[in-house]
């Protein structure tokens, strides 16, 4: 598993992060986003829709009640948020696991609660506070199409043309 860390200074560099990783995905990526409440992961999810379902960015909240939110364009996304479900029983009796591998991308925060329901191929993102607006983002791949990803995102930030 390989994995990169880049530091965010500010809410709008969060959600940069999130448009420029969007051009990356492709229909099918998954994204399991990890960290506490505040952490910066619903402002991401802003900029990943801006980057690939432009015309519903405005529209992204935190799914917390509504449990997902689907925002049409030319790739969708759908976003979950799966704090208030208990594991990965919840998950498959609500039949989420169906968008999981459609034809958008999977933004899933608190996806620790899939255990089992994980795919296999997936990105997994750790939001971890540090001083004032600071996060550090720390990305990981599993499987080979995540992988190519996080190659292509170590590639960008190695020539600055990222954050």
């Amino acid at each position: 598993m390989s994995r990169l860390t880049i530091i965010s200074h500010s809410p709008e560099e969060t959600e940069q992060f999130g448009c420029q990783l969007a051009r990356l995905l492709s229909p099918g990526s998954f994204l399991a986003l990890r960290g506490g409440l505040g952490g910066g992961k619903t402002c991401f999810t802003r900029g990943l829709v801006a980057g690939a379902a432009p015309d519903s960015a405005h529209l992204v909240a935190s799914p917390t009640f509504a449990i997902m939110n689907s925002y049409p364009g030319p790739t969708p996304v759908y976003h979950f948020d799966f704090y208030r479900l208990g594991g990965d029983d919840d998950i498959a009796e609500l039949g989420f696991e169906e968008f999981f591998d459609a034809d958008g991308i999977c933004v899933v925060e608190w996806s620790e609660r899939l255990r089992e329901l994980l795919p296999t191929d997936r990105l997994t993102l750790e939001f971890d506070y540090r001083e004032g607006d600071q996060r550090a983002i720390t990305i990981s791949a599993s499987g080979p199409g995540s992988a190519r990803v996080l190659d292509q995102l170590s590639k960008q930030r190695s020539k600055q043309d990222f954050l």
